[in-house]
């Protein structure tokens, strides 16, 4: 089942509060992640009742027949801790690890300063060929993605090896459940539900640790795309006339499930409040980390930074540098059309007399 058609949706989704303006990292703003759809790891959830979640879930209603097929996604974000750490002789530039680094606030190479901070990764678990549609069935997947760490060589304008950045990542679990029930003839409920199963030894953490001591083992900007061949899903902003009540017993938890292709085949649960079939702008020239982004003001904001704070932003995270690369670079026609657009316009109808 090809999901394409709900991936530009679903990356604006995804990287939703992933930074924020002035997108630099010493604004407060950007010290505390904001991103919506976090789910945390459950122990960590029953140490702060009511503020946080380890799962969500969404449910939906779908037309269905013995060919109908569904393929299930879960998208989100990890968190990586990036560390910066210099050589502590020239030997062991050769045999390079991170135990043969000294680790360091900054760096400066040729100018460039590089410094400790957060980054992501991008992961996802797709489940396909779930078999009939049309009949009531449970399905329940475990994933998980390992710990790990890489190394990337700092090199000056001599290609001499300066120092080094050191990405480290922790293992990150969860679990996708998937179940369809007859609601009518020719008619099933999907519900899908996803759970942070990763394990946190809270011993380790002192009493008063904040979220940010488990956000490296939590979904971030969770969402589920669903997909069907020979079936089609029913929207519960506007459900079809006669499905309004069972759409209304359709139970959804952290996410909200839309429409996000013509023809009613992909359907988006996203943490953040869509309508059904969103589209992203044409006169976006890309993503600025905000949901339903003004990007003309944000990219006058962007211009207005002084030389200091663009030098930051440059130097603290691709994503941000590329963003701030790609405004500097807008025409002056692209502003232009990102001043304002009509659409949707309709003739007045006239009241009746």
């Amino acid at each position: 089942m090809n999901l394409c058609p709900a991936e530009e949706i679903a990356k604006a989704v995804l990287y939703e509060g992933y930074m924020l303006y002035p997108y630099r990292p010493s604004s407060v703003k950007n010290q505390q992640r904001f991103n919506f759809g976090v789910l945390c790891p459950q122990t960590w959830c029953d140490r702060q009742p009511g503020s946080e979640s380890s799962s969500m879930q969404t449910e939906c209603l779908l037309r269905a027949t013995a060919q109908t097929r569904l393929t299930v996604r879960v998208a989100f974000l990890q968190i990586v801790d990036r560390l910066i750490g210099r050589f502590t002789s020239r030997e062991t530039q050769d045999r390079v690890s991170s135990g043969s680094l000294e680790f360091t606030d900054q760096l400066e190479v040729d100018g460039r300063a590089y410094r400790p901070w957060q980054e992501v990764v991008e992961r996802s678990y797709t489940c396909e060929e779930l078999g009939r549609s049309d009949q009531p069935s449970t399905h329940l997947i475990d994933f998980d993605f390992p710990e790990g760490e890489q190394i990337e060589i700092v090199r000056d304008a001599k290609q001499r090896a300066a120092g080094a950045i050191v990405r480290r990542w922790k293992t990150l679990a969860g679990s996708l459940a998937v179940a369809t029930a007859t609601c009518r003839e020719g008619v099933v409920k999907l519900t899908v539900r996803v759970e942070n199963r990763s394990t946190v030894d809270l011993s380790a953490l002192p009493q008063d640790a904040g979220r940010d001591f488990v956000l490296p083992q939590s979904l971030v900007s969770a969402h589920i795309i669903s997909g069907v061949e020979n079936g089609e899903f029913l929207s519960l902003l506007e459900p079809p006339a006669g499905f309004e009540e069972l759409a209304a017993q359709c139970e959804n938890r952290g996410v909200w499930p839309v429409l996000a292709n013509d023809d009613a085949t992909i359907i988006l649960a996203s943490p953040i409040i869509l309508y059904d079939d969103p589209r992203i702008a044409p006169e976006s020239a890309g993503n600025l980390f905000d949901a339903t982004e003004i990007d003309e003001i944000l990219s006058l904001r962007i211009l207005t930074l002084t030389d200091g704070e663009k030098q930051e932003i440059r130097q603290s995270d691709d994503r941000a540098r590329e963003l701030l690369e790609r405004t500097e670079n807008i025409p002056d026609e692209q502003f232009m059309k990102l001043h304002g657009a009509l659409r949707g316009v309709r003739p007045l109808e006239e009241a009746p007399k």
